[in-house]
């Protein structure tokens, strides 16, 4: 049943003067633009967030109780991380490492408390700064790939797979999920114009992807795609825009379809898709396989409770966990390994409850929920740890359920108002 919600509540940073809140909408692009360039370090997103941290906090961020329990989590799951590590502080990868877990944690609350309020314009504004970082790391990657910019291919591709602005094909497949969803509803509900351009810039990201040749984000596009557009088919109030997502999707489709035949026309692209989409792969099957490793890894587990500290499953097996959950009990024990999925499926959890709550941002709402949702499924299958847009979609599906419970209490407030006025009135003489 759909929760139809009228009221028009005023964001706390409504009082804020338009100047700070510009600069605020500003930081909130820059931060998701620069989620898209992470091949240095510290890279783009991680300076942005700092600054955004920093202004943010200097223009009146809070901290609110509700956000407690997140809090406890983070700090206990990177205690987890730490203490597991003591005997490995001498490393400087390890350190590295703790750090940059203690950071992302960092990136959730800021997430969560920034996206709480005046929720509609930054996310907006975030929105529209993750598409353009999109663009420029899949056109980076594109122009690699084809070697159409000097020295390109050997910056932008890593083993013959598109890795644009990130350091791994695998972890630019993951972020451009969200910017794909984010422009597919843009061809789905935008006037004609919009959506053309939005259409445009979903092809430049999808080719990206595919030329990525990560089996899971070709998977976890589809799924998102498949559940997004069902979840806008479900909460759309008009006969019209369902007919519309429906032919949509269907030319969506024929479009993805020829262009994936165009691409497979050239031969070296050909013969990498046949290899990355074949589902029996060496390093998957066999006793120390992706997924044996998990067997082997999680009765590991049951028998050291202080793990064996980041970083240091290869010294027992030829490659790295491949599942979040599982690193999570190898790189900081037992108290790690229950903390990041009891996270988790939490987030999961309260996040399903918002989908038929009709607030302003429910379309966007719609896309950071079906990525999340694809990120957390694909974390069974690899490391999502330290992916920064994991943290941040973690932090945002927070902020969305604050968000969606301040709109409600406004809503109801007014009524309340509303209601007493008129009893007042009537009982006037």
């Amino acid at each position: 049943m759909t929760i139809t919600l009228t009221a028009d509540r005023s964001p706390p940073a409504g009082a804020l003067p338009p100047g700070i809140a510009r600069w605020q909408h500003a930081l909130m692009w820059l931060v998701g633009c620069g989620g898209a360039i992470v091949m240095i370090e510290p890279s783009p997103y991680e300076i942005a967030t700092l600054l955004g941290l920093i202004f943010f906090y200097a223009t009146g961020l809070r901290f609110r109780p509700v956000f407690l329990p997140l809090l406890a989590l983070l700090v206990t799951l990177n205690l987890g991380y730490t203490i597991c590590a003591a005997y490995l502080m001498d490393k400087s990868p390890i350190v590295n490492w703790i750090v940059t877990s203690w950071y992302m944690a960092v990136t959730v609350l800021f997430f969560a408390m920034v996206l709480s309020e005046d929720t509609e314009a930054r996310l907006d504004l975030f929105r529209r700064g993750l598409i353009a970082g999109a663009l420029i790391a899949s056109l980076a990657g594109i122009a690699g790939y084809f070697r159409l910019i000097p020295g390109a291919f050997d910056l932008f591709t890593l083993y013959g797979r598109v890795k644009g602005t990130f350091k791994d094909p695998n972890v630019i497949s993951a972020f451009l999920i969200l910017p794909a969803l984010f422009t597919l509803q843009g061809v789905v509900t935008q006037p004609f114009g919009k959506a053309a351009k939005s259409a445009l810039a979903l092809g430049i990201i999808a080719i990206a992807l595919l030329l990525a040749f990560s089996r899971a984000a070709w998977g976890q596009l589809v799924f998102t795609s498949a559940l997004m557009l069902m979840l806008m088919y479900l909460t759309s109030r008009e006969t019209r825009q369902r007919n519309r997502i429906v032919l949509t999707t269907a030319a969506v489709i024929v479009a993805a379809a020829a262009m994936v035949l165009v691409l497979l026309s050239f031969d070296s692209i050909d013969a990498l898709f046949k290899e990355r989409a074949s589902l029996h792969q060496s390093y998957d099957s066999g006793r120390f396989g992706r997924f044996g490793r998990h067997a082997l890894g999680f009765q590991m587990a049951l028998d050291l409770p202080l793990g064996i500290g980041p970083l240091q499953f290869t010294r027992f097996f030829p490659e790295d966990t491949h599942n979040s959950f599982l690193n999570a009990f190898m790189s900081g024990g037992w108290i790690a390994g229950i903390c990041f999925p009891v996270l988790v499926f939490i987030t999961v959890a309260m996040s399903f409850r918002l989908i038929f709550v009709r607030v302003p941002w429910q379309r966007s709402y719609l896309a950071l929920f079906s990525a999340f949702l694809g990120t957390v499924g694909e974390a069974f299958i690899i490391d999502v740890d330290h992916w920064r847009h994991f943290w941040m979609l973690l932090g945002a599906m927070w902020a969305m359920n604050v968000a969606a419970y301040d709109y409600m209490s406004g809503d109801r407030k007014t009524a309340e108002a509303r209601r007493r006025a008129a009893a007042a009135s009537a009982a006037a003489p």
